[in-house]
């Protein structure tokens, strides 16, 4: 199986819904970020991706690293996602459907049932936003 290296976000916001995206082509949400390129952190990669898909500009110091997690990749059958995740808080009116962005969406623990996510957001993500909730 094949890893695909990421970095992935958890924003919130303060009504403590979870920012989730789609991408064109795509059917389910998961968190934004995406692929390093050269010589980037996970942090750098994260930042860069933050403001190429939803025009947001962060600093790494906003960034809480929560760990590595591994999960089925969502839109590539055969791979797997090395996701290394950070927290962080955002607005909705700091956010804007950019890049390859289809859709965003701000979700609440009760739109999980109902919304395609992708598997490291169900497994591993989004219990990390709300503890004994997701």
């Amino acid at each position: 199986m094949t890893d695909i290296h990421v970095s992935a976000a958890i924003i919130r916001d303060a009504d403590d819904r979870v920012l989730v995206v789609r991408k064109h082509g795509t059917v389910r949400f998961m968190q934004p970020g995406g692929k390093p390129e050269q010589g980037e952190n996970p942090a750098e990669t994260l930042a860069r991706e933050l403001e190429e898909e939803l025009g947001l500009r962060v600093a790494e110091a906003d960034l809480t690293p929560l760990g590595e997690f591994v999960s089925a990749a969502a839109n590539e059958p055969g791979h797997r996602v090395v996701a290394s995740a950070f927290a962080m808080r955002a607005e909705p009116d700091q956010v804007t459907v950019q890049a390859e962005l289809a859709e965003l969406r701000w979700i609440t623990p009760a739109d999980i049932e109902t919304l395609p996510l992708a598997p490291l957001s169900l497994e591993h993500l989004l219990p990390l936003a709300w503890p004994g909730r997701a």
